[in-house]
């Protein structure tokens, strides 16, 4: 009977051991399977290389795009080299760089130029537009799908975002001359009024559209980190350094998220236009809405 007890539990112990195998196996399987998705879409790349190695700065992290290039042939002109890079997670914000070829931008810009008038913000009371201290640039907004050039940016916008470009507002073109910003606020609403065209905004994408010489940062005051070791960072206005900040460099894209994965509203949003203080600004600014936004 010894015997007998000794080789079943043996025979237990195996299948036991088989089954560890097979899960183990399994679960590796599906990990390469995850990374081969992530490597398709671009947004996780295998290191190349000391000159391509994704390296931390200060919570930043730089990932090369190999096989998905958002609006490759499209629009005008051609882009540098496009690679996105992480710049937080408290709020979700991210730089595509290369985002918009010069051709595109200088069309933008052209485009507005006729049409600019002060800039205006919503009074979460009424809905409607008012003058404000807090934002002192000149602005217009270009009619969705309005031609050819912008239905190809609007639709690599929506390639980037995973977001339907029907649910996007109209392009916001923006001019800042010297002196000019704008305060720190949220691109969520805090009305109802506002959110019954689309729901609440989701996400913004703001683009620029020249290189500033100095000042004129995007800063997030209520981002997490500690951001003084950023590289650069004693380059920067004193307004860009309460905060994460982003340079305005022509072409480049920002990307950042109004509402947390669970669809709550993110304080740590919170963002301004730090003012010029040499040169002008030209950007162009997409809002999106968590539902279609009727034009």
């Amino acid at each position: 009977m010894a015997k007998g007890t000794s080789r079943v539990g043996r025979q237990h112990q195996s299948k036991r051991s088989t089954s560890t195998v097979t899960l183990v196996l399994s679960m590796l399987l599906m990990l390469t399977i995850v990374l081969l998705v992530l490597l398709a879409l671009g947004i996780f790349s295998l290191p190349l290389g000391s000159g391509d190695d994704p390296s931390p700065v200060n919570d930043s992290f730089k990932f090369k795009r190999l096989s998905l290039d958002i609006g490759e042939g499209d629009g005008l002109g051609k882009r540098g080299e496009q690679w996105t890079e992480v710049l937080s997670w408290e709020p979700r914000a991210f730089v595509y760089h290369n985002f918009l070829s010069k051709e595109e931008c200088e069309y933008l810009i052209n485009l507005a130029k006729p049409h600019m008038a002060k800039s205006t913000v919503v009074d979460s009371k009424t809905g409607q537009s008012k003058d404000s201290r807090v934002r002192t640039s000149s602005g217009m907004f270009l009619r969705r799908g309005r031609d050819k050039v912008i239905r190809a940016i609007e639709k690599r916008i929506a390639d980037y975002t995973f977001i339907p470009v029907e649910h996007g507002e109209g392009l916001q073109v923006l001019h800042y001359e010297v002196g000019q910003k704008y305060d720190p606020h949220y691109d969520y609403f805090l009305d109802e009024f506002n959110t019954k065209n689309g729901g609440q905004r989701i996400a913004t994408v703001l683009m620029y559209l020249s290189d500033v010489e100095k000042g004129g940062e995007t800063v997030f005051p209520a981002a997490t980190g500690n951001f003084s070791s950023s590289p650069g960072w004693n380059e920067m206005s004193e307004c860009a350094k309460r905060g994460l900040s982003v340079k305005p460099r022509l072409g480049d894209a920002l990307l950042f998220w109004s509402m947390r994965p669970d669809a709550t509203l993110d304080p740590s949003s919170l963002h301004g236009g730090c003012p010029v203080i040499k040169g002008n600004k030209w950007s162009s600014t997409k809002w999106m809405h968590v539902e279609q936004y009727k034009v």
